[in-house]
């Protein structure tokens, strides 16, 4: 997450992108995404399209769903090495043919050595970008040990076919990409903060590697390999945390004392899905210490009474209305949220059809809301305050993959910010993740919040994989994005799009997007209709209403008849391959 106080949207570039054989000296160019038919073949859409490639892969051998997102998260870590992979966590939503739905937590964790004043410095709590770099900020990776167990459950191909394409990737080479060279000059001080980053990324003299350069990542490749020949354990046990906890101790910023015990201890966890009805269709995501089902739930079911459809998306009421519930749902993810394992989250009083209503009814489609409150959800307990909006990101990244079967995955993955601590270990650059817990552990009252760290806490998230069924029953809509507090904004405008403006996925996640924190302002995408509409959003008595950069990057693969059709967000390098 690029930590700019108050600043969702950070520059992300380009368009959809179509598919490179891996040692090309051309990045990926724009292109058409592709789409596969329902029942005769599956699909996958990522953030690059040679991650996408090699989920296809794994469909191809005969894999489900979710060997096709293993694979194409291990093919991030290495062609999209900013944002996700092995060095984070994440988390998975699997929805079954007939519609069950299983999620998988493999959200990073504090160490035993952590406490609620873990991010202090003389007496007080660091500054954002202070905490960023180096050791202290390193939570214990989670993705390898929750791809196994949701390989354990759901996989099919043996657990060393799904490392192939990524091996390839790093061993015979990848292209730079126009947004990877951005991101690669714009961020040094992570990118560069190790010597194994500069040398992989970075010329001689400090300028970042061109767009086309072939990027070898030998170390990668051959831990990748030890991975899939020794399986799941071999990433925290031996010689991978030895050398991770090294670096996090050793590190010149923000030392830390990590141990390899800590890796050792690392479990993921399924979690109760968390579903909801909106229009007749039936909406799941990832419960805490996730925020973003409930974010998602709560914006949609409070905005359920008016008629959007009618409205259209081209109705400043209709983007006041979305502004305005979007405020009252991120006040009670503000208040609310945190490692349910910690504290008591209220998740089903947040998504209870009454109790929503009666935060429906203060929407006044006339005018805005003065000052936004939470609410007081059934089995809420009385927990601190803690700033939802201070912490975009853009060290993630969304995939999602249907097979054949019908059986969809719905994955996002992080390493937090952009290139996470900046600490590169066995070739993949390790997470900040833990600067998603408040660094303050008290309100201005002194009250403890329920974000603060503690030992084996895991931070909150607004990671939104979601999973959307029709009135009949069957797959919708799988999708999800990358963008720190705005994913859960992202991912309820492109089901609004898709539910209530009938537009199909690719147009609904094209969509600008309006993001409405529970304070005054209103952040609208720079550039699009939304901007335009500032005046009207005013004149409806928003105080604030900004343009800002887009920092946005969604994927999704609906239904359609019989068809499955893949969909990349336009101001992304992603796109969609067919099986």
């Amino acid at each position: 997450m690029s930590h700019r106080l108050l600043i969702p949207f950070a520059a992300l570039a380009l368009s959809a992108c179509a598919t490179l054989p891996a040692t090309t000296t051309a990045p990926p160019r724009i292109g058409q995404l592709d789409s596969a038919t329902a029942g005769a073949q599956g699909i996958v859409s990522a953030a690059d399209p040679r991650a996408s490639q090699a989920g296809a892969e794994m469909l191809r051998a005969g894999g489900t769903a979710t060997d096709a997102a293993i694979a194409t998260m291990l093919a991030l870590t290495v062609v999209e090495p900013q944002s996700s992979g092995i060095g984070g966590g994440g988390f998975l939503v699997r929805g079954d043919p007939n519609g069950a739905v299983t999620t998988y937590d493999g959200r990073e964790n504090a160490p035993a050595a952590a406490n609620p004043e873990w991010f202090f410095k003389d007496g007080k709590p660091m500054s954002i970008r202070e905490a960023i770099p180096g050791g202290r900020s390193v939570g214990v990776p989670g993705s390898i040990r929750m791809a196994a167990l949701a390989h354990r459950q759901h996989g099919k191909l043996p657990w060393k076919r799904l490392f192939g394409p990524a091996i390839r990737l790093a061993r015979d080479g990848f292209a730079v990409t126009p947004r990877l060279h951005e991101v690669l000059a714009e961020y040094p001080v992570t990118g560069a903060y190790d010597a194994e980053g500069r040398d992989l990324f970075y010329n001689q003299d400090g300028t970042a590697a061109a767009t086309g350069r072939i990027i070898r990542n030998p170390a990668l490749a051959d831990f990748l390999t030890e991975l899939s020949e020794k399986g799941p354990g071999a990433f925290y046990t031996g010689q991978n945390p030895t050398a991770a906890t090294v670096r996090i101790n050793q590190a010149p910023t923000n030392p830390a004392p990590t141990t390899p015990s800590d890796f050792a201890a690392y479990q993921a966890k399924e979690r109760q899905p968390l579903c909801g009805a909106y229009r007749g269709y039936r909406i799941c995501g990832m419960g805490p210490p996730s925020s973003g089902a409930t974010t998602v739930y709560a914006t949609l079911k409070q905005l359920e009474r008016f008629d959007l459809g009618a409205l259209g998306k081209d109705s400043p009421v209709a983007w006041h209305l979305i502004a305005e519930s979007e405020r009252l749902a991120y006040a009670d993810r503000g208040r609310y949220l945190g490692d349910g394992d910690f504290v008591a989250v209220p998740a089903a009083g947040l998504m209870d059809p009454a109790y929503l209503a009666s935060r429906s009814a203060l929407i006044d489609p006339a005018r805005t809301l003065g000052v936004i409150s939470p609410g007081t959800p059934p089995g809420a307990q009385a927990l601190s305050w803690a700033d939802p909006a201070t912490q975009p990101e853009n060290g993630t990244s969304h995939f999602v993959a249907v097979d054949k079967a019908g059986s969809a995955v719905s994955y996002t993955s992080t390493i937090e910010s952009i290139f996470g601590s900046g600490l590169v270990v066995n070739g993949y650059y390790l997470n900040n993740e833990l600067t998603d817990f408040n660094l303050a552990p008290s309100d201005a009252n002194g009250r403890p919040t329920a974000n603060r760290v503690e030992a084996g806490k895991r931070p909150r998230s607004s990671m939104a994989p979601t999973l959307v069924y029709g009135p009949d029953g069957a797959l919708r809509l799988a999708i999800g994005a990358a963008g720190g507090a705005t994913i859960p904004a992202q991912v309820l405008k492109a089901i609004i799009g898709v539910i209530d403006w009938k537009l199909s996925a690719q147009d609904a996640i094209a969509l600008p997007v309006i993001f409405a924190p529970e304070g005054d302002t209103v952040f609208v995408e720079k550039g699009s209709a939304l901007e335009a509409m500032i005046p009207a959003l005013v004149a409806l008595g928003h105080k604030s209403v900004i343009a800002r950069e887009p920092s946005f990057k969604a994927n999704a693969i609906e239904r359609v008849g019989n068809r499955w059709i893949g969909a990349a967000d336009p101001r992304s390098e992603g796109a969609a391959v067919a099986e």
